[in-house]
């Protein structure tokens, strides 16, 4: 049925946006962010409850007797543990990295459904998680840009004034300061997109019976290209580095996301664009 799919697609975006929150706050310890996140994913987990309630009251068993259920129920259950080792433990990286998983396996467990009819009669329910997995793709490709042209500027901005070149187009630029914060929000937002994307790929290798391309140079630049932000985001956060540094770095960070997008769309034995 369409309504199930539009339920499904809405659990998999709101899970998407909480988890973005999520990682806002456990890089940056934005305590406005953690409840954004917290409030979505919260969200998600009182969808899940209502369907696991709607499929025991329809039905009158325990909703865990397909492979269907089992993993849906699995799910739930990662949400509601990632929930109570948070409020013990307090540890946010726990909350993310579980719900990175369990986000994989509803996305795995949703479109693996055959009672879900697609939104378009052209479409199939795989063909709706690829979907899902490119706009996240494209979103994090666009952060990264954002984030690349700030570290631009930055690095001109900088040379302007370590060299005593004063110009009128500098007042057009926001502070050295300014522009650091606004790269670091920029990647913030689209790192965890693309990792979210990431997992969605596997899902959809797994879903096509198509693992062996877990060792396509896709799969490899794009590991290459979480590590690389993953190094900026550390190097921000534990290190006194100048800002030129950080910059520097990004821009390398930003090299494999070009990487990822041309050279690897070439050689991939799966992920070719048709244009190229």
């Amino acid at each position: 049925m369409a309504a199930k799919t539009w339920l499904y697609d809405a659990i998999l975006y709101i899970y998407a946006l909480s988890l973005l929150f999520y990682f806002s706050d456990v890089a940056s310890a934005n305590r406005s962010a953690k409840r954004m996140g917290t409030g979505l994913l919260a969200f998600v987990w009182l969808l899940q409850t209502v369907f696991i309630v709607y499929r025991f009251a329809s039905g009158r068993y325990t909703p865990v007797l397909t492979l269907f259920e089992t993993l849906f129920f699995y799910a739930w259950l990662l949400v509601t543990i990632s929930f109570t080792l948070n409020w013990f433990l307090r540890i946010d990286l726990i909350v993310f990295l579980v719900n990175v998983a369990g986000f994989a396996i509803l996305a795995l467990n949703f479109f693996s459904d055959p009672d879900a009819v697609p939104l378009s009669d052209q479409w199939e329910a795989r063909d709706e998680l690829l979907f899902i997995h490119v706009t996240l793709a494209i979103a994090s490709y666009a952060a990264f840009l954002i984030a690349a042209i700030f570290s631009g500027m930055y690095l001109f901005l900088h040379g302007q004034l370590k060299g005593k070149q004063w110009s009128s187009l500098l007042i057009r630029f926001p502070s050295l300061e300014n522009i650091e914060s606004y790269t670091f929000r920029a990647v913030l937002i689209g790192t965890p997109l693309f990792i979210l994307s990431v997992a969605l790929g596997i899902v959809i290798m797994t879903l096509s019976g198509e693992v062996r391309f877990l060792t396509d140079p896709k799969v490899a630049s794009s590991a290459l290209m979480i590590a690389a932000y993953a190094f900026y985001i550390v190097q921000r956060l534990t290190a006194k580095h100048p800002g030129f540094r950080l910059a520097v770095w990004n821009l390398a960070a930003f090299v494999t996301v070009v990487i990822n997008f041309v050279l690897s769309n070439r050689l991939s034995r799966f992920h070719q664009w048709i244009w190229m």
